[in-house]
């Protein structure tokens, strides 16, 4: 079922190219939209407070989210399929990792806005709260398995990367977590909005990698 999903593309670049829009648009929009909430900081502040219902640009990050949800879903098949030969059950594990973050880490919390603080009081805020929460645990692996899947694939080069990114995306997940720490107050321990693109960035490495190949050398 699902190779015939991906057939539905054909031979062009579709799929990579939503993974591409999806994975590089979320590093770079909430830059474009902090500027017209005054008080928003990079540094200390997570993405998805963007999305808040009292940030003047919640409707659009929050309409961003589900679109690049929706993107990471489709363009996950891709993935899947380009490295089903090397192993199925490895395919499919990394196709439900990305999947699973995308709908808990970006389409239910586009839905369901966070609030303006880490309390989760109402079903909304625990919604985005815990599908954020399981959608960046799976993510963190992607890097792992596609470093795997790369060397069955005899992708020398893609594989080193890529758990050298995994290894980068464990520290800077790590500090993310310790960031709001009462014993990290005040220290550059607590900036977790900085270690929260870090890692982001380093999960999709990996996965902007795999597209620019694909793309641009296939």
């Amino acid at each position: 079922m699902i190779n015939n999903m991906v057939k539905s593309f054909g031979v062009s670049d579709v799929g990579f190219i939503l993974l591409l829009i999806a994975t590089i648009g979320d590093l770079v929009i909430p830059f474009f939209l902090a500027p017209f909430c005054k008080k928003y900081n990079h540094l200390t502040m997570v993405m998805s407070l963007l999305g808040n219902r009292n940030s003047p640009v919640h409707l659009i990050y929050n309409l961003w989210l589900i679109a690049a949800g929706m993107m990471l879903i489709i363009g996950s098949l891709k993935l899947y399929v380009m490295y089903l030969p090397a192993s199925n059950i490895l395919s499919k594990v990394l196709l439900f990792c990305v999947v699973l973050y995308a709908i808990g880490a970006c389409i239910l919390s586009g839905i369901f806005s966070v609030g303006e603080t880490k309390a989760l009081t109402t079903l909304p805020e625990k919604i985005h709260g815990y599908g954020s929460v399981l959608g960046f645990f799976v993510l963190t692996f992607v890097p792992l398995i596609i470093g795997i899947v790369s060397i069955r694939s005899k992708e020398v080069v893609l594989s080193i990367m890529s758990f050298i990114f995994f290894a980068l995306a464990i520290l800077f997940f790590a500090l993310f977590v310790m960031a709001d720490k009462a014993r990290f107050e005040n220290t550059i321990i607590s900036n977790e909005g900085i270690w929260q693109r870090l890692s982001l960035l380093f999960m999709y490495a990996p996965i902007i990698m795999v597209s620019l190949k694909d793309i641009f050398m296939r």
